[in-house]
C-alpha cells in the first residue's frame, strides 16, 4: 500500500467518485472534497499532492475557482504539488497555470485516469 495522501477536489460527484476509487485501487490514500475551500481547511492533514478542478459551481453562491484555491494552497503550504484538471482545453489557461506553478494540467477526457496516474507517478517520483 502506498502511503501517499492525495486530495481530490471537484464539485462533480461522479468525477470525484471515479477518481477517488481508481486512485485507491492503485494504492493511494485519498480524501475527496467538493470545493476548494474544504480542501484548504483540511491542509493540516499534510497531503502529498492535490488534484484540483479549475471551475466550480455551487447553487446560491460562487465558490473560488481553481486558481484562487491554488493561490491559497501555495500561501499556506508552499511547494505542495497541485495537478489542475478541467474539461477546458484552453492553451492560454494552461500556460497561465504553468507560470503560476501548477505541477501539471490534465484534461477531463476518456484518458483522464491514465493521465492522472502517469502525472502522479512523475510528480511524486514513484
Amino acid at each position: 500500500m502506498n502511503e501517499k495522501l492525495i486530495f481530490v477536489v471537484d464539485d462533480d460527484p461522479l468525477v470525484t467518485t471515479l477518481v477517488e476509487r481508481r486512485l485507491e485501487a492503485a494504492g493511494y490514500n485519498v480524501r475527496a472534497f467538493a470545493y476548494g475551500e474544504e480542501c484548504v481547511a483540511a491542509l493540516d492533514a499534510r497531503p502529498d499532492l492535490i488534484i484540483l478542478d479549475y471551475w466550480f459551481l455551487r447553487e446560491g453562491s460562487l465558490p473560488k475557482n481553481g486558481m484562487e484555491v491554488f493561490e491559497d494552497i501555495n500561501r499556506i503550504t508552499p511547494g505542495l504539488p497541485v495537478i489542475m484538471f478541467s474539461a477546458q482545453e484552453n492553451g492560454e489557461l494552461v500556460l497561465e497555470l504553468a507560470r503560476k506553478g501548477i505541477a501539471d494540467y490534465v484534461i477531463k477526457d476518456a484518458n483522464l485516469i491514465g493521465n492522472l496516474l502517469y502525472a502522479i507517478k512523475e510528480i511524486l517520483h514513484l
